[in-house]
């Protein structure tokens, strides 16, 4: 993973409750939440890519009386973003949230947590190429379980690649459960269901670099 950005700066507009950040990660919480809903009682596992502070994941658990069935890995690349997420984790009482420092662009970084049964692409598809987007969706059955859901998202930012976005999800064999695209403002929000055949981690294998 490569990028100019300061990472620990991007999570700011957090703080601001009405900026589209805040706004965008409202509806990834309640697309976690649909999840667990769907699913009660089980036992599950998450990996987050890119996972930053880990709000989106930490926060949607942190409200649940059942968040000890779910054994969750957030892979971020950045150390201050390591420690703030852990710090989160520990906040909210959450033991089975692992906060891994890691390269999520590498398939190795997934040794050991896959397959999961929610996978979080959210603040990645933004900002890697489309080669790298197409690859990225192509991959995904090496990390989902049978009846896998990944919740991604995606600025719609001309030329829109969600079209095409969807569309390779689908010919990837996941099924869409969800698109949320608010208007006056450029994210969007998806969430798909894996119906394909689980596939084996290729740990050598390289996902994205990130561009931005």
């Amino acid at each position: 993973m490569t990028s100019g950005t300061d990472w620990q700066a991007w999570h700011e507009p957090y703080a601001d409750e009405n900026s589209p950040l805040s706004r965008r990660l409202r509806l990834v919480r309640r697309a976690i939440t649909a999840w667990l809903d769907e699913r009660p009682g089980e036992p599950l596992t998450v990996v987050s890519a890119c996972a930053g502070q880990g709000h989106d994941v930490v926060g949607a658990l942190a409200t649940r009386a059942d968040a000890h069935r779910v054994r969750a890995t957030l892979l971020e690349y950045d150390s201050r973003n390591v420690t703030a997420a852990r710090a989160a984790a520990t906040r909210a009482g959450l033991a089975n949230v692992e906060v891994r420092p890691a390269d999520a662009g590498r398939l190795s970084s997934y040794a050991g947590v896959v397959p999961a049964d929610l996978v979080l692409m959210a603040g990645v598809f933004g900002n890697v190429d489309d080669h790298d987007v197409r690859r990225t969706v192509a991959a995904l059955p090496q990390l989902c379980a049978d009846g896998a859901t990944v919740i991604w998202t995606r600025t719609r930012r001309a030329p829109d690649l969600t079209p095409a976005l969807r569309g390779w999800l689908r010919d990837a064999g996941f099924a869409e459960r969800s698109f949320h695209a608010p208007d006056g403002v450029l994210f969007s929000v998806g969430a798909h269901r894996f119906t394909g055949a689980p596939r084996p981690l290729d740990a050598s294998g390289t996902l994205f670099t990130f561009v931005r």
